[in-house]
This record gives C-alpha cells, sequence and structure tokens, in this order.
C-alpha cells in the first residue's frame, strides 16, 4: 500500500467518523428533548432550573428523565468534540495528500521533461 493510498484510506474513514459523530449529537439531542417532555408529564409539581424542569420529590419518572438529560447532555458534547476532532483529522489528511500529489505531478513532470530533451536530442 502507497503513502497515497494511506492517506485516501484515513481520510475516508476519518469522514465516516465523523458522520458517526454527527449521528450522536443527534442522538444526544433526541434524549434530551424526550427528558425534558418526559418531565412535563410527570403528575407532581415541577420546579425550574434555568430551561430545565425537574421534581423536588423522588420518583421513578424523576430518574428516569434525569438519566436522560444527563445522557442526552453528555452525548451533545461529546459528538461536538468528536465531530470536530474527526474533521481536523480529515483536513490534515487531505492536505497531506495534495503535498504528496504535488510532489509526484512534479517528479512526473521533471522526467516527462528529461525525455523530451533526450527525444529532441537523438532527432538532431
Amino acid at each position: 500500500m502507497s503513502f497515497r493510498e494511506y492517506l485516501h484510506e484515513k481520510a475516508e474513514e476519518s469522514r465516516h467518523n465523523e458522520t458517526l459523530a454527527y449521528l450522536m449529537f443527534l442522538a444526544g439531542a433526541v434524549f434530551f428533548v424526550g427528558a425534558i417532555l418526559a418531565t412535563l408529564n410527570l403528575p407532581e409539581k415541577l420546579d425550574w432550573f434555568l430551561i430545565l424542569p425537574y421534581c423536588a420529590e423522588p420518583s421513578s419518572g424523576m430518574f428516569l428523565s434525569f438519566a436522560m438529560l444527563i445522557s442526552g447532555a453528555s452525548m451533545i458534547f461529546l459528538g461536538i468534540a468528536a465531530g470536530l476532532h474527526y474533521s481536523n483529522d480529515r483536513s490534515w489528511y487531505m492536505q497531506e495528500l495534495r503535498k504528496s500529489n504535488t510532489v509526484e505531478n512534479g517528479i512526473v513532470h521533471k522526467k516527462s521533461n528529461t525525455g523530451e530533451h533526450k527525444n529532441r536530442n537523438s532527432k538532431a
């Protein structure tokens, strides 16, 4: 496997991982909104912390919504962080791939110029 093929494969892998990271963000958003809606459907009196409703009295619904809220928020933040990380990786791989293509094109162009000089000298 050549270096160019390796960089191409790694860029594809980073693109795939970036897509998965954004899907993780979307799943976290669904969990987060689901937790808020589940909390709003609880029959007890609700208290509010900024924009997040919560129950002061412990119940099974409160624990479920709290778990969904924490997991949703963590998936949102981790999905964004992972997406940015893989995006930076992919841009680095693509930059290195462009460099290797430039070097290879320079070598091919140099070889083709020396071949033309040899052909011109042999014809003269």
